[in-house]
């Protein structure tokens, strides 16, 4: 297949479900794997083509972004601050960087993505189960989330570091658990991935650059591109979806696909 439809083919799924609680890494991995397209290059493709997803997020929310940039920013009691990003980040940054070699040589295979993907699915719907009677309690203003309120959604961020698990799925149900509503439990997931994601992709591509020739470029731009527009219309879709619905059907969706993927890679 050509490279630059594999590019637009990737882009696409990764630009559908960075932001969706079904482990964008999962589907690259299962997607690449059925493609054929996997080696340094395809692990270098991507992460490159994650920053597209990274800049629509920072669209969508410029205006947030801008506010950590002033004085107000800098204050915990005057609303969402850096000091909540960072406490929702800090953590997993730790362990993620302790343990990259062991995830990258043992976690990244399509088995290891499906049990991924179900562990994940059970796990937001049993954050469904246990605030299904109070959704009206849960605070749906993200600028009166606490810092240790923070620093526990980033906890639970750890499990994301298995693939498949989700970034997004495992922190929107850590942030429901704590007291947020859907929408603003999703809104701050999004917003502590942008600087987690860009520090691990840079990390990614200073350590793998190295496999990349000038051949690769217009690929890179395509996935980049493609990723960055539906990435953009796939996370404003899924902030009006959790004003009306629940996380289950997405955890009936990855059950789903785990059954393919193991079906497909071993039967």
């Amino acid at each position: 297949m050509d490279n630059n439809l594999i590019a637009v083919i990737i882009g696409i799924v990764e630009g559908v479900t960075e932001f969706l609680p079904v482990s964008s890494t999962g589907h690259m991995i299962i997607v690449g794997n059925m493609l054929g397209f996997d080696g340094p290059v395809a692990d270098l493709f991507d992460v490159f083509i994650q920053l597209g997803a990274i800049l629509s997020v920072v669209f969508i929310y410029k205006e947030r972004f801008a506010r950590f940039f002033t004085k107000e920013g800098w204050q915990p009691d005057k609303g969402l601050s850096v000091w909540h990003v960072a406490a929702g980040i800090v953590p997993v940054m730790g362990v993620a960087y302790l343990g990259y070699s062991y995830i990258k040589t043992y976690l990244f295979s399509p088995f290891t993505v499906a049990v991924g993907l179900v562990l994940g699915a059970f796990w937001m719907m049993f954050a469904e189960y246990k605030t299904k009677d109070r959704q009206h309690q849960l605070e749906n203003d993200i600028d009166k989330l606490t810092l240790k309120q923070a620093a526990v959604v980033g906890a639970f961020q750890l499990l994301s570091l298995w693939p498949g698990f989700s970034r997004s799925g495992s922190t929107i149900a850590g942030a429901l658990l704590v007291g947020l509503s859907r929408e603003a439990a999703a809104s701050f997931a999004f917003l502590i991935a942008v600087p987690l994601m860009f520090a691990a992709c840079l990390y990614d591509l200073m350590k793998n650059m190295h496999h990349l020739t000038g051949s690769e470029f217009q690929m890179l731009a395509i996935g980049f591109v493609t990723a960055f527009i539906v990435s953009y219309f796939s996370v404003l879709w899924f902030l009006k979806f959790l004003n009306k619905y629940s996380l289950t059907s997405f955890a009936y969706y990855r059950i789903i696909l785990a059954v393919a993927a193991l079906w497909y890679f071993y039967f």
